[in-house]
């Protein structure tokens, strides 16, 4: 039986919007005006399948198990029964604190290296939507690997964040990043109150505003940083954040920086969120409870382990009803959403000014590094004073600006851009669909380029992997610390250049592989 997240849909918001997604969201969102390019916000769908009762059982058992001989495996180790090179019995460390702490040791040794093949692969090529991958060969329980020298060729990629297949050595702006870098080099080697400030950051910071219809914008070197350095900017010890329990870990780490006193809503459960507004209003800070100076919420666009996309219409609603700040991280959902591209507001028809602080990544769909916040001009002047990575860090490489301009006028001006789009929606549904006939537990929203299928088991991620590969398609598999304890799952990243033909073998070399490891939870119900 499929699960709809609470307060996912709902057929009306009333009184300011407390439960859920509503067709018209009448006052909720600006008003019930719109700009000329702004659809009506539409409702929306996601699915969390609960884990069944016996792979909760047999994969709690699967951890025990892990954890015991983990134990044994350590005691043979101290009394040099076993011998395995670690970093602590290294000569030169001898006499050093350890550097992590005993859990991440032990969980790193005795689990983590068990799956270790299946990850961080090296490729050969770029990323698009097939590569080639270096293929390596472990020894010593995987701490020592070496190269082969074989090249796994032609391998289906459906794990990079390359959801428009724009991340290829070839194309259109390959010409005018080459030339970029010929002009300005490929590093600035200062920050941008220093000498690090080129044109063409200016016009990639204007692209982006007109992009998204927004005042302005400020671009930075590294995504992750992006949310790291920015919040703590924005709120401060006197501010209460109240963040989705699913959020990046860029975000929980830029609200641990802030010193701001932190809460965590359900995720998408707007009822939460408003029980957490109207206590944070009616109680204050601790203690003292006087008002908070700002309450800020922070989301994501579409949740990168969840493949789920943010209940925006309510969370405006609400954001207007408390006078709240809203924050959103696009990093995942710029380019992938919305017929405009555009995003989660495109994708729900609000109006990008609706949303205080946009951020986004030029590291997924554009595909290049660094990362933007766009909103009003006074927040973006504000963050040129005020953030450290905008007064400390080393500023964007030029090719990489002109990478992002180049892509944000394919998206804005051109048939191609417009192609892209739609495919990428296409195979998205298709894939789904595909799977969730087959009998697997998919999360999320059937509209998202990430597509989360649930393995719940540590011991049948590397199989699935390693199945797959053989049968050559590239995937990424994950479980704890990324996921929780018992969520290990593959994680799909779909493109709109794969065919329907590759779509459609990847589809049945899965359903082969999921029968032989048995993920197929759902077959037959």
């Amino acid at each position: 039986m499929t699960v709809v997240t609470k307060n996912g849909v709902s057929n009306g918001v009333s009184n300011g919007v407390s439960n859920g997604v509503s067709n018209g969201v009448s006052n909720g969102v600006s008003n019930g005006k719109h700009s000329p390019h702004v659809r009506p916000v539409r409702a929306f769908q996601e699915t969390f399948e609960p884990m069944p009762l016996s792979a909760s059982i047999f994969a709690s058992v699967n951890y025990m198990f892990l954890g015991l001989f983990g134990v044994i495996r350590d005691f043979l180790r101290t009394n040099k029964i076993e011998k395995v090179f670690t970093a602590s019995e290294d000569p030169e460390m001898k006499g050093f604190a350890p550097l992590y702490d005993d859990f991440l040791s032990f969980y790193h040794r005795n689990a983590f290296m068990r799956i270790i093949e299946c990850l961080t692969r090296p490729l050969a090529r770029a990323p698009g939507a097939v590569l080639h991958i270096v293929e390596r060969e472990f020894s010593n329980a995987g701490w020592v690997c070496k190269y082969t020298g074989k090249i796994l060729k032609n391998v289906v990629n459906l794990g990079s964040y390359n959801y428009l297949g724009i991340s290829e050595n070839k194309g259109k702006s390959t010409k005018v990043v080459i030339e970029a870098a010929k002009k300005y080099g490929v590093g600035i080697c200062s920050p941008r109150r220093e000498v690090g400030n080129l044109d063409i950051h200016s016009e990639l910071e204007q692209v982006v505003a007109e992009y998204l219809d927004v005042e302005a914008s400020i671009s930075f070197g590294m995504g992750f940083a992006t949310n790291v350095m920015t919040i703590p900017s924005l709120v401060d010890k006197d501010c209460l954040v109240l963040g989705d329990e699913h959020n990046h870990a860029s975000i929980a780490t830029g609200c641990k920086l802030s010193n701001a006193t932190i809460r965590r809503f359900k995720h998408n459960n707007m009822e939460d969120l408003e029980k957490k507004l109207c206590d944070g209003i009616a109680y204050g800070q601790p203690r003292t409870h006087r008002p908070w100076k700002k309450i800020l919420i922070v989301v994501e666009g579409v949740y990168s382990m969840e493949g789920s996309i943010t209940n925006l219409a309510g969370i405006v609603a609400l954001k207007k009803k408390y006078k709240a700040y809203l924050y959103i991280d696009e990093a995942h959902s710029m380019g992938a959403l919305g017929k405009r591209a555009r995003g989660v507001t495109d994708y729900f028809g609000i109006d990008a000014k609706e949303v205080d602080v946009i951020m986004g990544t030029f590291s997924k769909f554009f595909p290049g590094q660094g990362g933007f916040i766009a909103g009003s001009r006074a927040i973006i002047e504000h963050l040129r004073a005020d953030s450290a990575i905008a007064s400390y860090a080393t500023s964007m490489s030029a090719p990489v600006c002109q990478q992002a301009i180049s892509v944000f006028n394919m998206l804005s001006s051109t048939e191609e851009g417009k192609k892209k789009t739609k495919q990428l929606a296409k195979n998205c549904r298709m894939f789904r669909q595909g799977l969730k006939k087959a009998g697997f537990i998919v999360y999320g929203n059937d509209d998202s380029p990430i597509v989360p299928v649930m393995i719940f088991y540590p011991s049948k991620m590397l199989g699935f992997s390693r199945e797959m590969l053989e049968r050559g398609f590239a995937v990424v598999v994950a479980g704890y610390p990324a996921t929780p304890v018992l969520g290990s799952r593959v994680r799909f990243c779909l493109s709109a250049t794969l065919t329907d033909k590759q779509i459609q073998d990847a589809l049945s070399a899965i359903i082969d592989v999921g029968d032989l490891v048995q993920m197929t939870y759902l077959k037959g119900k």
